[in-house]
């Protein structure tokens, strides 16, 4: 059977129809795009994570955080590394100004193996991150903990004020 122009026409419009033509140019562009703006906007910055439930006082600070070892006094909680070690009750309760679970839990931090040889200097360093509105009692046995678990260079997380 001869087809005519038209039928023709038609027979090669449906075929093409079929076919799913996919211009991969333009998707390889958008991933460059993509890749080179998340590898800019990662480097360079160093922040610490602050949990929700802690409200960090505010300053004007100049360097950077150091990765130490993280302890997090909430109103409720406090926390090494996200682990809960004891509850803000049990250490102002406790008396004089050694919290015995936070100093368990800070000299099994110590003892973990050093990865990398240029944090070996630094292993000893720890970072408190405590709630702007914690009494300074607290903050007190907090310091003097890390101090008995042989942590002697003592940081505070702080929000930085913009602008200054």
């Amino acid at each position: 059977m001869k087809l005519t122009p038209l039928q023709k026409r038609a027979e090669r419009k449906n075929r093409n129809k079929t076919m799913v033509d996919m211009n991969l140019v333009s998707l390889i562009d958008v991933f460059t795009i993509l890749i080179f703006f998340l590898l800019s906007s990662a480097s360079g910055v160093e922040l610490l994570a602050s949990p929700k439930a802690v409200k960090l006082p505010v300053s004007t600070a100049d360097k950077s955080p150091k990765e130490t070892i993280v302890v997090v006094v909430s109103a409720d909680d406090i926390l090494v590394e996200g682990r809960r070690v004891a509850t803000v009750t049990e250490a102002m309760a406790s008396q004089g100004d050694l919290i015995a679970p936070l100093k368990a839990e800070l000299d099994l931090q110590s003892t973990r193996e050093v990865v990398r040889a240029e944090n070996k200097a630094q292993g000893k360093a720890v970072t408190i991150m405590g709630d702007k509105d914690i009494p300074y009692k607290l903050l007190r046995k907090v310091m003097y903990t890390s101090a008995r678990a042989n942590y002697s260079d003592v940081a505070f997380a702080v929000r930085r004020r913009d602008g200054t």
